[in-house]
């Protein structure tokens, strides 16, 4: 059972109606590692969890490398190379969907008005629950690529270019996940969270060439698939595992990920204080 009682930096509830006390950055940071934590500690109490982490990236690996691979790639060895940066890239966005179902079941169950009684800072819940869901995210990442190496997929970089594989999907996530946030707030309950993901998660994913090269694709899309973030992660992605070009695109997904923190981190902040 997740409790609101004692969070480090925090002094006794604020009386109703009082202004919320502010709170430095390091109070800040220390409140959101427990709100984290409180996220990842409700697995103790639903191993199902952890397992549903540990499935989805076993079935997209088995399926798109055995139904697609021989279609695509030439064969499934070929494909494997190529299409496992571009399935990490679609594993970590969609569990973002964790993020903003797990935010709509708090605020369904009245949590956020609990909340609200402690002085903490009204971004602590939010910057929590995303820290909790990339924990969960680098679980489900490892089991990706440990399946992936046992079907034949090879690092042929350092140990040093797989850390940084590692980091900047991390640090896109995190970024990315502020969509997920505002998603969840708004979502009046969690049911209607994966509808609304996928609407937006399924265009954004398949509209890349996470699994299939973009010349193969009409001239209309390939402007998109170009410059779409999944396509830049990928791109990035394959060249940090398997070899090829790196920076520009690990620039252009970092500057994406800035661009979605600036624009949703604010909003989904603004959300939850106007509904609760």
């Amino acid at each position: 059972m997740s409790t609101t009682r004692d969070l480090p930096g925090t002094a006794a509830p604020a009386p109703a109606g009082d202004a919320p006390r502010r709170v430095t950055p390091a109070q800040w940071a220390s409140q959101s590692v427990t709100m984290a934590w409180r996220s990842i500690v409700q697995i103790k109490h639903n191993p199902s969890e952890l397992l549903d982490l540990s499935i989805q990236p076993i079935m997209f690996v088995l399926l798109f490398t055995f139904v697609f691979g021989g279609a695509i790639g030439g064969s499934t060895d070929a494909y494997l190379q190529f299409s496992l940066g571009g399935l990490i890239a679609q594993n970590a966005l969609f569990l973002t969907v964790y993020t903003a179902t797990g935010l709509a079941t708090d605020l369904q169950k009245g949590t956020f008005d609990r909340f609200r009684s402690l002085p903490i800072a009204r971004s602590a819940p939010l910057t929590g629950r995303i820290l909790g869901d990339v924990l969960r995210q680098l679980w489900s990442l490892v089991v990706l690529l440990a399946v992936g190496v046992l079907l034949g997929f090879r690092i042929t970089t350092s140990p040093l270019a797989v850390v940084a594989a590692f980091g900047l999907l991390v640090a896109f996530t995190v970024a990315f996940s502020w969509t997920s946030v505002l998603l969840g707030v708004l979502a009046r309950d969690p049911e209607k969270v994966q509808i609304y993901g996928f609407t937006v998660l399924f265009p954004l994913t398949f509209a890349s060439n996470a699994f299939a090269p973009t010349e193969t694709m009409p001239s209309w899309l390939q402007a998109w698939v170009s410059i779409n973030p999944v396509t830049r992660m990928a791109d990035a992605l394959r060249g940090l595992l398997v070899g090829g070009p790196v920076a520009a695109n690990a620039v252009a997904t970092l500057l994406w990920g800035v661009a979605f923190a600036a624009v949703f981190g604010p909003l989904a902040v603004w959300a939850l204080r106007t509904r609760v």
